[in-house]
């Protein structure tokens, strides 16, 4: 008896090589040729091996009767076969590159189809997959074409041969992990399928297979220069420039350059014996020149966010309206540049760049981030074997995407250690196209790049590498900075933006950066609103850091996005409100001001009294101008007053309607008075009660019970606690105090009210109390002063720290309860909110809103909703003001509900309506990932004293 040993026959799954019967990574283009969009519904069956099933379903005639049907482009995942997986880093299976688990989820499709009426008889053909989701083997007709890995890059196989011109079968076996899994560890879900379009093209004989556009611009001749290069023979002709010419043959003419502000793209074709191809040609020389990024002899300052793939219910099978989206939301919100982290994006996306006007960081598939639990050991990047396969994924990328204005830089990946592998990449790139740069933010030496790149650096190291102060190696201090990734928009924030910003802006060596990130990938779920990591059972996730963007799933901007608009506008409006001057300055790299429109008008007491049009000059980038305002209209004895000014899109742009904000700002002119009362009022009691003016209050405990016909529900009473935000309580990592935590670990979350007394006096009623943590020395002495005159209440807060307060305050004021409210109107700063440090665009103003929508919808509820700098705010028939202004919060769940909240399901609207008055609150900061809150923003625990004034609105 002997014993037989049997392998699975899947050894293309775990081999390192790219895979087999592939056409060489080439150019994409659209022509007159003939094609077929196999995207639909395909037929599917889920294995949970990648032996489980034999080969026989890729054979004409196989009966697939039984199998269900998903969508093409789709991942099955999220097609209820399986659930999705989020890990940050941590790959989801063993570490033993490149072995990976038996339990393989293994994806069967099939496609049948006809050939359209029409199709040529000659010629070959091409089958295209734009995206498979990590490793698919593919056969047409029978015939097996070959295997490939790279999920997010394109693949052909030559079919022509094949084709019949009915019932052609297409089979794919798609597995969930490969070899090419440890290449692909970005932060993001990990989601099997074919997500991308499949494409049948016609290939016509002596057609062009791939061509390369070198369209340069000179900005000191204000020439271009156009070659178009191509494996088979050709013209090039671009009729509005009247240029004719022979492929490979260079031609000077004057053009308009292409810049991300002025995206000037000419129409040509590229015409063969075989077929037309369209090109979109835009001018631009992109190089490093005295130690800068230069676009066209210009430096230019990225605006920039890191972009995803993602669609809540699609995934990152993205259709161009989606993609339109994005742009457009990017653009109507002052940004000029995108990072495709942490891979090159659908080709379309690129197209809508070129159109729109973006600068994109193009970046390679490829992150191996999981291996930094063992020290970067057997890190592919290092490893020879691993080579070719990240060559393929270089040349794949920029193959495909060369013949695009917009791409300024070819990034090499991410967060992938550092080694041979990535040396090599960056030889065949510069050898490949030597007119973009390369970046790569883990070469710290910048030994391969052009550009030196960090991520998260703390504002006063940018300062630093600002000032070339930072060291590193001789060509790394001649290098221009980036942060390519920033301000990590996790929850409520980030701040500390315009601090960035301010530090861009005054050191020529910082080139701007790029938040981290577009958009929330939250997954639409029926009971969870939107879910995220561990919402599917995954053994290891991390739970909500896949939602850390500027736009919520569904695409609604976040407050993060408002401030990063203001903070980045590319105009700056400055003055002095009482001279009536305004200096105007042009902070765009290339485009001059005829394309905006300029307004002004006055408010008081928050409400616009007159407005006008504004002259400014067009002026050129860098550019300023002092602008004088009319006289201002009079004013009650008083009032608060203030110029805002704004620049608007004079007409209609590809992107944005006339009238459309692009910048603002507000002036301040007279400033109004804090509300005074004369405490004329007496405190009597009445058995139980307390009566003072219009309140009544219990005489035991001092508590406020109504005043005049509104039922106070809970007391004023001190509060410093906040739910904590993601950046409050901070990335595991972070080796600095992460005062989330700290807090909790203190008790703020749970302090005490110890009543000390409750004095009636003649004027006044005063209720001394201490407010405490269990088990800590630390305490706030906190005494309330009630006064009255015969219609309104004012209560004065007193606050005194006891023992050794080493931290910040997540807040400091008072929470109260209302019995009922719903609408709000308040004068101060909105529309919407805003903290220390995120405040750039709250702009002062009399606001309307319901409670409800005060509410900023985080995925993951916590603080939110704050209002900045407010004078008064009326609601459930009370009239609050402040002394000085307060931030002003109203919710229908107490803080302790949103804290314990894990979704926005978890919270249910009460009867009362919770409003907090805060004196004070901590900053945000960008601490999930980055920096925390600057010190400046911190609020310290002393001694202070607030007041309010209620009055009931009847």
């Amino acid at each position: 008896m002997s014993l037989r040993t049997t392998t699975p026959a899947v050894g293309y799954v775990e081999d390192v090589a790219p895979g087999r019967g592939t056409i060489p990574p080439r150019a994409r283009y659209t022509s007159d040729a003939a094609s077929v969009s196999l995207n639909g519904d395909w037929r599917f069956r889920l294995s949970p091996a990648a032996d489980a099933e034999d080969d026989s379903f890729a054979e004409p005639g196989y009966d697939a009767t039984g199998w269900t049907e998903i969508a093409v482009p789709g991942h099955w995942v999220l097609q209820g076969h399986g659930a999705p997986i989020y890990t940050n880093h941590l790959y989801p299976f063993p570490v033993d590159p490149p072995r990976v688990p038996t339990e393989n989820p293994t994806g069967d499709h099939l496609r049948h189809f006809d050939l359209p009426e029409g199709w040529p008889a000659t010629g070959d053909a091409v089958l295209r997959f734009d995206g498979v989701e990590s490793c698919a083997r593919v056969w047409l007709n029978g015939t097996e074409l070959g295997e490939f890995k790279g999920s997010r890059l394109p693949h052909e196989f030559e079919v022509g041969r094949l084709l019949e011109p009915a019932g052609n079968v297409l089979a794919v076996r798609v597995h969930q992990w490969s070899a090419g899994s440890y290449l692909e560890d970005q932060d993001q879900w990990w989601l099997p399928g074919i997500f991308r379009d499949v494409t049948l093209l016609h290939r016509p004989a002596h057609g062009a297979r791939d061509l390369f556009v070198h369209a340069s611009y000179d900005h000191v001749t204000g020439e271009g220069t156009l070659r178009v290069d191509s494996d088979v023979p050709g013209r090039v002709t671009v009729p509005e420039l009247s240029v004719d010419v022979a492929t490979g043959e260079p031609v000077t003419v004057a053009v308009e350059p292409w810049t991300a502000e002025t995206p000037r793209l000419y129409d040509g074709v590229l015409a063969t014996e075989g077929e037309r191809v369209r090109l979109r040609i835009g001018f631009r020389t992109v190089a490093v020149e005295d130690g800068l990024i230069k676009v066209n002899g210009s430096p230019v300052l990225f605006k920039g966010v890191n972009r995803h793939e993602w669609h809540p219910e699609r995934g990152r099978a993205l259709d161009v309206e989606t993609m339109r989206a994005d742009v457009l939301l990017m653009k109507r919100h002052n940004v000029n540049a995108v990072r495709t982290s942490h891979y090159p994006p659908h080709p379309a996306f690129l197209d809508l760049c070129d159109e729109y006007g973006l600068w994109v960081m193009d970046e390679c598939d490829l992150e191996t981030h999981g291996f930094t639990e063992q020290s970067w050991r057997d890190n592919p990047v290092d490893d020879d074997r691993w080579t070719p396969a990240l060559l393929d994924r270089a040349a794949r990328m920029v193959e495909r995407d060369k013949n695009h204005p917009s791409v300024v830089v070819w990034s090499l990946g991410n967060e992938a250690g550092t080694g041979r592998g990535l040396t090599a990449m960056a030889e065949w790139i510069h050898a490949r196209d030597d007119s973009r740069l390369v970046h790569y933010e883990g070469d710290i030496d910048c030994r391969d790049t052009d550009v030196y790149s960090r991520m998260y650096a703390r504002h006063a190291e940018v300062e630093k590498i600002g000032r070339r102060l930072d060291g590193g190696t001789h060509k790394r201090r001649g290098l221009p900075f980036i942060l390519c990734e920033y301000g990590h928009a996790m929850g409520n924030g980030p701040g500390g933006l315009a601090d960035y910003q301010r530090i861009f802006e005054s050191y020529d060596r910082l080139q701007g950066g790029f938040i981290w990130e577009w958009i929330d990938h939250g997954v639409a779920h029926p009971e969870l609103g939107f879910a995220y990591g561990g919402d599917f059972g995954e053994e290891l996730h991390d739970g909500n850091f896949v939602c850390d963007g500027l736009v919520f799933p569904d695409r609604t901007p976040s407050p993060g996005l408002t401030d990063f608009k203001k903070v980045i506008e590319p105009v700056r409006i400055e003055g002095d409100g009482p001279s009536g001057t305004v200096r105007v300055t042009n902070a765009h790299d290339f485009a001059d001001l005829s394309t905006l429109a300029f307004e002004w008008s006055c408010q008081v007491d928050g409400e616009t009294v007159d407005s006008g049009p504004l002259s400014v000059p067009p002026l050129t980038p860098g550019e300023s101008a002092d602008v004088k305002l009319p006289a201002p209209p009079e004013a009650p004895a008083g009032a608060e007053t203030q110029w805002t000014v704004r620049a608007l899109l004079a007409q209609d742009t590809p992107w944005g309607e006339r009238g459309h904000v692009v910048a603002w700002s507000q002036l301040p002119l007279g400033k109004g008075e804090s509300a005074v009362l004369s405490a004329t009022a007496r405190p009597t009691a009445d058995g139980p009660l307390v009566r003072l003016g219009p309140a009544v209050f219990d005489a035991r405990t001092g508590a406020l019970r109504t005043i005049g016909g509104v039922e106070v529900t809970s007391p004023p009473r001190l509060d410093v606690w906040r739910a904590t935000t993601d950046n409050d309580d901070g990335a595991p990592w972070q080796s600095d105090a992460r005062h989330g935590p700290l807090w909790r670990k203190l008790g703020l979350h749970r302090m005490q009210h110890r009543l000390d007394a409750v004095e009636v006096a003649q004027d006044a009623l005063t209720v001394r109390t201490r407010v405490a943590p269990a088990a800590a020395e630390v305490a706030l002495r906190t005494v309330y002063r009630w006064t009255a005159d015969g219609t309104r209440l004012r209560l004065s807060v007193s606050v005194t720290p006891e023992g050794d307060w080493r931290l910040p305050l997540p807040r400091l004021g008072v929470r109260l309860g209302l019995a009922s409210a719903d609408r709000v109107t308040w004068f101060g700063g909105g529309p919407g909110e805003a903290y220390p440090d995120t405040r750039s665009a709250s702009m002062l103003g009399r606001w309307h809103s319901t409670v409800d929508a005060l509410q900023t919808p985080y995925v993951r509820p916590q603080e939110n909703g704050a209002r900045a700098d407010v004078r008064w705010a009326e609601l459930g028939g009370l009239r609050i003001e402040g002394d000085p202004e307060f931030w002003f919060t109203a919710r229908r769940w107490t803080t302790e509900q949103l804290d314990a909240a894990t979704h926005l399901t978890d919270l249910t609207p009460g009867g009362t309506v919770w409003v907090n008055l805060d004196h004070g609150q901590m900053g945000i900061g960008s601490q999930s990932c980055g920096p925390g809150a600057l010190p400046r923003y911190h609020l310290h625990a002393g001694p202070g004293t607030f007041a309010f004034v209620f009055t009931e609105t009847g």
